[in-house]
């Protein structure tokens, strides 16, 4: 029963950070295509669809890290995992997974000291004039959601027997 908790909440962070990076996806594409026409076509250069266009590319590139995380899909090398036993490439997979969630906390605290010097400072965007706390906000976002997912992907591993976590991941 915990099992399924852990995979259903992590299904719902998925499903949130795959309409995020949608979303940004469809924002920075129309911002950059704006701008190239403003400044093509129209001969002005407005500078918010550029700032726009770069913010939401941070924020879709640092959840689409997680993303690629939780698929499988960065880039790894695997010779040396692959041709040991069953239970030592358990073992080497959960230590790679601390050592993921480690450096995954310590960026989260980190940036959380970053946006707190942004909220004191009160400094906005030259283009937006947003606040810059909203930009910098993607490095808790994307980190602490890194943690959450890595440690239900570590919590299902441990509760999953040795060889069916090997035949999932050869599929």
């Amino acid at each position: 029963m915990e099992r399924k908790i852990m995979e259903s909440l992590g299904k719902t962070l998925n499903k949130c950070e795959n309409g995020i990076i949608a979303i940004c996806f469809i924002i920075m594409s129309l911002a950059a295509f704006a701008q190239v026409v403003n400044r093509n076509l129209i001969g002005a250069s407005i500078s918010w669809f550029d700032e726009l266009a770069r913010y939401c590319m941070v924020y879709m590139t640092l959840l689409a890290t997680e993303a690629g995380l939780r698929d499988g899909s960065q880039i790894s090398i695997t010779a040396l995992i692959d041709k040991c036993s069953p239970g030592l490439k358990r073992t080497l997979q959960l230590i790679v997974k601390l050592i993921v969630i480690g450096f995954a906390i310590m960026i989260f605290i980190s940036s959380l000291t970053i946006v707190q010097t942004q909220i004191s400072s009160g400094q906005v965007s030259a283009g937006l004039g947003i606040p810059m706390v909203i930009p910098y906000l993607a490095l808790p976002i994307a980190f602490g959601a890194i943690t959450i997912v890595q440690i239900l992907s570590l919590l299902v591993m441990f509760k999953t027997p040795t060889q069916t976590t090997n035949n999932q991941e050869s599929k």
